[in-house]
This record gives C-alpha cells, structure tokens and sequence, in this order.
C-alpha cells in the first residue's frame, strides 16, 4: 500500500490541476476576468501560505523577512515574471482558446527550458551523447507540435461540417480563428515566462533556499503586482464583483488547492520518487481535461491529422526530453552551474501554480533529497 502513494498523489495532483483549468474556463465563459482572476487566485494563495511559513519558520522569522535588498530585488522579478505575467498570459490565453489546449501547451515548458538554460551555460549538451541528442530533438519535436497546434484547428470532432471550408479551417480567416491563434501564442508566451521564472531561481535559491517560505514571497508579491496593473487595465469596479458562490469558490479552489495542496503533495512525491517521476504524469492532466471538457463544458474537440499529429508530438516530445535528461545523473563530469541549476528546480517544485508541473524536472536530478 505504501508503494502506490506516489502514483495516488500524483494522479490526485493532476486532477487538481485538471479542475483548476475547466474552472477557470467556465468562470471566464461566465463573464469573469481573467486578470481579476489572478488577483484574487493570488491573494487566498498568500492567505493560505503566509500562515503555514510562518508556522514552519517560526524559530527563524528574522532571515525570513530580512532577505536583503539584492534577495527582494531578485524575489520581485521572479514574481512579475512567473507568478503574475505567467498567469495573466495562461489565464487570458485559456479564456481565448480551450482548456484542453491549455493543459496541452504546458508540456512545452521542460523543452524551453532547455533552450534557455543552454543559452546561459546552465545545461550541458555533448552532440556525440544519444541522450544529449535526444534532448534536442526531443525539443524540437515538441515545440514543432505546438506550433501546428497553434495554427492549424480541424473541424470538430463530434459536430463535423463538411461544407466549404468545414473540413480544414485555417485560422487567420475568422474573429474565432484569430482568438484561437492569439490564446495559443499567449500559452507559449506563458510557458516562456515560467521557463524563465526557472531561471531565475538559481540566483534566487543560492542564499534563499527555503522553498515554502519563497512561495509565500511570491505570492505575497504578485498579489500587489496583480492588483496594481488589474487596476489599469480593469478599472471598471463591477467587473471585481464576484457574483455567485460558483465564482467564489473557483478563486478559492484555485488559491487553497492549486498553491497549498499541489505544493506539499509535488515535494512530497518529489523526494520519495524522485522528479522525473513527477513529470510523466503531465500529460495524465491533459488527457483528463480534454476529455471532462468535452462532457461538462460541452467544448468541441477538433479532429484532423494535424491536431491530433501535434498534440502527439508535444506529448511525444516531452518524453523524448525526459529519456535525454535521465541519464544525466550517470554522467561524471557536471558543470557546477549546471548542478546548482538541477537542485535548485528540484527544490522548486510546485512553488508557483502556472497549471505546470513538470517545469523543474527536466533539469532536476533524480537523487533529490529534501532540505
């Protein structure tokens, strides 16, 4: 019994996060804002984690508040860029295209990583290593998905119209094509903004390593970023109401399950198992969403060789990405940069909601062990 608890925490942490995005859509198909969303998804975030940090850090509040000006500077940027910019362009790019697709777009982020952290010098690539190679391609693979994805939507899967233009609907020519496009490219926007966040933590975790803590920081921070910009571009204060207790317990559901629950069930399963691990499980998320938005949120799904061809190729390319990386824990010679950036995402796990959880697996070590 033991045994299966990582499987359970994950297939419960997938769920979760599965709910989190038909939520979000039904909220916003409702007439909520997205941004306002994310203000109040943060603020019950911070409600939530606040307290816990404190609790857990109680013998040490001093370094916990006291993170020094370079370590706040660090920690704000980190928070514009994963926590609110992250989840203004996942919200908004869900709102414009679907929560299938969404889901599906986040399998993009272990592939932009790489690319960036290869860029700075925090990955190593070795083009006579298979694993390394596997890495590459791998990558392409998935951001080639995405992108037919992205502009390429056949006709739908249960109501198909064969009439003129039915069968393949190219994007660009309809308001509806337009939204669709506009959504994906903010959901790869998305995805780059916490590939970047990942970066970020490196500098960040060096001298600021307690991860709960961190979490509250952020949240705490995006929660004022949030609600300054809302405040410009919202600025009509009806669209703040919250109108029913469906939408209040969305924002909470959000907050309390999405921040707090996912959070400790990722590191838990993280230490015990390791996270790659972690990261298989992905796609398990996507599967779950297309198919409850199919029955409850009556979306449509499109069929067509190359949607579905994309859609495998994201998938596919993930684990592609993830074969590669496996075995860099065998290999001997690490640069050192490369082995902070490892234990620092593994660290990071679960600390920021973006409804992505297998961003620091990629270029996490699978011998994690939890300080």
């Amino acid at each position: 019994m033991e045994e299966h608890k990582p499987l359970a925490a994950m297939v419960v942490v997938q769920c979760i996060y599965a709910a989190m995005a038909l939520w979000a859509k039904a909220l916003f198909s409702g007439g909520m804002s997205p941004m306002v969303f994310v203000v109040y998804r943060q603020a019950i975030a911070t409600v939530v984690l606040v307290p816990i940090a404190i609790l857990a850090n109680r013998k040490k509040l001093k370094e916990m508040v006291c993170i020094g000006t370079t370590g706040f500077a660090l920690v704000f940027v980190a928070s514009l860029v994963g926590a609110t910019t992250n989840q203004y362009l996942y919200y908004t790019g869900l709102h414009l295209g679907s929560s299938s697709m969404a889901t599906a777009m986040t399998n993009l982020i272990p592939a932009i990583t790489f690319v960036m952290a290869t860029s700075v010098g925090l990955e190593s690539v070795e083009m006579r290593k298979p694993r390394s190679l596997a890495k590459i391609f791998g990558t392409a693979v998935c951001v080639g998905g995405a992108m037919v994805m992205a502009f390429y939507k056949g006709p739908k899967l249960l109501h198909n119209s064969l009439g003129a233009g039915g069968l393949y609907d190219v994007l660009l020519h309809s308001s509806a094509g337009r939204n669709w496009v506009i959504g994906a490219l903010l959901l790869v926007g998305s995805s780059s903004c916490w590939s970047v966040w990942l970066i970020l933590q490196v500098p960040i975790c060096k001298s600021y390593v307690d991860p709960l803590t961190l979490s509250a920081w952020m949240c705490f921070l995006s929660t004022g970023q949030s609600a300054l910009l809302t405040s410009f571009a919202v600025p009509d204060l009806d669209d703040w109401k919250i109108h029913s207790l469906f939408e209040l317990m969305g924002c909470i559901f959000a907050g309390v399950f999405g921040s707090g629950v996912t959070f400790y069930l990722q590191s838990w399963c993280i230490t015990v198992r390791g996270p790659l691990y972690s990261a298989m499980f992905n796609p398990l998320c996507t599967v779950i969403t297309t198919v409850l938005a199919t029955l409850i949120l009556h979306e449509q799904p499109h069929a067509g060789r190359c949607v579905l061809l994309g859609a495998i190729a994201v998938v596919a390319g993930l684990y592609i990405v993830l074969w590669g990386k496996a075995g860099d824990s065998k290999s001997q010679r690490v640069p050192a940069d490369t082995v902070d950036l490892e234990k620092t995402l593994a660290r990071s796990e679960s600390q920021l909601d973006a409804a992505s959880t297998i961003t620091e697996p990629l270029l996490a070590d699978g011998n994690l062990t939890e300080k």
